[in-house]
């Protein structure tokens, strides 16, 4: 098949996230398909940002778009998304003309992108089908605390409700979706659950030698030389991710042989920052985000791995965090702070889940795993392992994705 795949946010190893379009597009390609990307050359995901213009990554051809520059969550980034999706309209002749497409996924974060991917299957006359990352408006609503009758929030439930109506197909990355979508106008015989997933060609032990960067060694360092424990926390620091439980977890364990190593950037950075200078959090190193390609190496220096949410009604439709999947891979026992339709932790056997925005709950975990013998947690971090492989590797998801392609 030839697949054109819209994400406004998709990246590449090289540039940072959102990956899964590029691994998913990569599994594709050497099953004998044909894809192509048609992003934003503007994300706040990225780490870089790609020259606008056409480019063929790993076998993959990129089509990055120009669009506005922008920050937050504001009139700029509304506006970058509109320069987008007028773009991806407006260049449709081209894009169709040249690539003839027999599918076409809409797979934005946002919902808006349907009312365009459709009119280009209908144009092509190819199959269309949505990918759904979060569900918007609810996950705004119910994180953010947006209106209902907020515009970007009317906006997004008629594109929703567009897309479940017209969709040939919808795959989703949160498993307990079915009750909702249905109640949207969505007829169940066309969803299917494809979760997110982990490249294992990244963790084979000859890839996992990369020294850690300077500043990330000494931190693992000092810990060690103090016999400490080190809990690791890598990715983004943003209002969902509930950092500052952790360390508020730090303050009440700051008597106990214990370093926290936290790496990654995000809107909350700055305050979390000020948090640890105002409290004396002196086991408590904050450093910049790490390049994908050293993330293994990380993980193994850390001997627990955190992961934490809100408290939020929006989980109950289920969760499925790349970041977990790397704590997974990487062996670590997990402590998990959540309350959510589903629990990858549980599920695996690989680490203790406590309840959210709950740091005596969290300090009793901690304490818990870190109390382990390394065999121990050796053990558990294995279990986590072999389940990510099972269930979560890329080969076996794009193959998954394929069936719901071509269903009829």
């Amino acid at each position: 098949m030839n697949i054109l795949l819209i994400n406004h946010y998709a990246g590449t190893p090289a540039l940072g996230m959102e990956y899964r379009p590029y691994y998913l597009a990569r599994e594709w390609v050497e099953l004998g398909h044909r894809v192509s990307i048609v992003a934003s050359a503007q994300s706040h995901y990225r780490a870089r940002q790609p020259a606008p213009g056409k480019e063929s990554i790993d076998g993959v051809d990129y089509w990055w778009l120009r669009t506005p520059v922008y920050r937050g969550n504001g009139w700029g980034r509304m506006r970058n998304i509109v320069s987008f999706l007028s773009q991806v309209l407006s260049q449709a002749p081209q894009m169709l003309g040249q690539f003839k497409p027999d599918a076409i996924i809409a797979s934005s974060t946002y919902p808006m992108d349907n009312w365009v991917a459709h009119r280009l299957a209908q144009q092509a006359r190819a199959r269309y089908v949505y990918e759904v990352h979060d569900l918007w408006p609810l996950s705004p609503i119910e994180l953010s605390g947006m209106s209902p009758w907020h515009p970007f929030a009317l906006i997004c439930q008629s594109a929703e409700d567009y897309a479940y109506r017209h969709a040939d197909a919808v795959v989703s990355m949160l498993p307990k979706v079915h009750e909702h979508m249905a109640r949207r106008g969505l007829d169940l015989k066309k969803l299917s659950v494809v979760p997110n997933g982990i490249n294992p060609k990244e963790w084979e032990p000859r890839l996992l030698a990369s020294s850690l960067r300077e500043d990330l060694s000494m931190a693992i360092d000092t810990a060690r030389r103090q016999a400490a424990a080190v809990v690791g926390y890598a990715g983004t620091m943003g209002v969902p991710n509930a950092l500052e439980f952790l360390l508020e977890s730090a303050r009440l364990m700051r008597d106990d042989a214990v370093h926290f190593v936290l790496v990654g950037d995000g809107m909350e950075r700055g305050k979390l920052a000020a948090y640890i200078q105002a409290h004396g959090l002196h086991k408590v190193h904050l450093l910049p985000p790490v390049d994908k390609a050293q993330i293994p190496s990380f993980l193994s220096a850390v001997d627990v791995a955190y992961i934490g949410w809100r408290r939020s009604p929006i989980y109950r439709f289920g969760i499925a965090p790349n970041k977990l999947l790397d704590y997974m891979m990487a062996a670590r026992v997990v402590l998990h702070s959540v309350h959510a339709g589903n629990d990858p932790v549980a599920e695996a056997g690989c680490g203790v889940t406590v309840p959210p925005e709950d740091p005596p709950a969290i300090v009793a975990g901690l304490r818990q795993l870190i109390g382990l013998t390394p065999h121990q947690r050796r053990a558990l971090g294995d279990r986590g392992r072999s389940w990510v492989r099972q269930h979560h590797s890329y080969p076996v998801l794009a193959r998954r994705f394929l069936q719901a392609l071509e269903r009829p």
